[in-house]
């Protein structure tokens, strides 16, 4: 810096420091975020997954590799297996539960946590994904319900259907020629909708209570009556023939086999909307009949520790989370993305379920459903 003036030397030295500086800050600062993201993703890494008992319908959800690595980013990564809604209550004792349960319908769910109750054990419940129960039928089928008087039209390709009347068709065991308007299904087989086995599905157990409300006219509140409307409703069951065990199996002949063998089949919404995103659109005349009243199904998260209670909050609060439950189906707090989602497939759903009962408690409904066993027996 020879032949530079002493103000000028000072004002060079200051800028040179200031260049040093500001590299060597950036430096250290950009270390320091490598350190945090290598300290991030070790614990990412270390995160011990949580470890719950889920239902079949939640299944493919947890499959989904970016649930998995959104929960992993929260540190909530999860270990899971499947296991009947009916049968979580059995696994809960004291000292070696699992984190959480996320069981099918409210029934299973107050079972879960009735067994918790029993075991001294504090849980929390939240219901971040439902569906309501539907029939999933055909066109042809629709109308002719409707020109009979046990349905109406709700919309295009979608139908309210009134239970107490065709819950008393079929248990007046009319058939589908002696229909008015038949001719589109002009065939001798009962007027019934099809379920899984009572015995070990959800869905079936939910077809039980909606159409003892509709017998009895009001929901079942105690064992005599529980018992009286069971055992008239089990001719439902019985007509059918063989039944799925599991809650797929009954939607899956819906869709590969049609009308001729599922005129009408009692399914969780969420099944046809996921089929119809999947395939992006719907068979030709695909409908939808919702029951009137109709019982909504919800997915009860049961969180048995504050990490499983964060998973909880994190599965109702985040918004891809959110999105991704949609893609399966459900609806969630936000019903306008739920409907959104469906438009462009082609397949009418209700935007709001509004008329809707609850299933009778859960002692009433096992009363019911060994009613509907022993009479399949016999």
């Amino acid at each position: 810096m020879t032949g530079l003036s002493t103000p000028k030397r000072a004002v060079i030295t200051l800028a040179l420091v200031a260049i040093f500086g500001g590299a060597l800050y950036y430096a250290l600062r950009g270390q320091h975020e490598q350190q945090a993201q290598q300290i991030e993703a070790a614990e990412v890494a270390q995160a011990v997954p949580l470890k719950g008992l889920i239902a079949l319908d939640v299944e493919p959800f947890f499959k989904d590799p970016r649930v998995a690595k959104i929960l992993a980013e929260h540190k909530l990564p999860v270990a899971v297996s499947r296991v009947g809604s009916r049968d979580m209550a059995g696994k809960v004792t004291a000292g070696s539960s699992p984190d959480f349960f996320f069981p099918s319908g409210v029934v299973a769910a107050n079972q879960v946590v009735d067994a918790a109750r029993k075991a001294n054990l504090s849980v929390a419940q939240s219901a971040p994904f439902h569906t309501p129960m539907v029939i999933a039928s055909w066109e042809p089928i629709a109308k002719i319900l409707v020109g009979n008087g046990m349905a109406r039209s709700l919309g295009p390709r979608t139908y309210g259907v009134d239970m107490a009347r065709l819950t008393e068709a079929m248990l007046a065991k009319k058939r589908w020629k002696d229909l008015k308007g038949a001719q589109a299904y002009d065939v001798t087989r009962s007027v019934l909708v099809s379920t899984t086995d009572v015995r070990r599905s959800n869905s079936a157990a939910m077809y039980l209570a909606l159409t003892s409300h509709a017998l009895h006219g009001d929901l079942v509140t105690d064992r005599a009556t529980a018992q009286q409307v069971a055992a008239k409703l089990a001719e439902l069951f019985k007509r059918q023939g063989y039944q799925e065990n599991y809650v797929n199996g009954n939607f899956d002949d819906y869709v590969a086999i049609g009308i001729g063998k599922t005129p009408m089949a009692f399914i969780y919404e969420n099944q046809l909307v996921h089929y119809a995103l999947q395939k992006k659109g719907i068979g030709a005349d695909m409908v939808l009949l919702y029951p009137q009243p109709t019982i909504v199904n919800k997915v009860v998260f049961i969180a048995f520790n504050e990490r499983s209670k964060a998973l909880a909050d994190l599965l109702g609060s985040h918004a891809q989370l959110q999105a991704i439950a949609v893609e399966y189906g459900f609806r969630v707090a936000d019903t306008e993305r739920f409907v959104q989602a469906v438009q462009p497939t082609g397949l009418a759903v209700e935007p709001r379920v509004t008329q809707v009962v609850d299933p009778p408690a859960f002692e009433l409904m096992a009363e019911m459903i060994d009613v509907v066993a022993r009479e399949m027996t016999q």
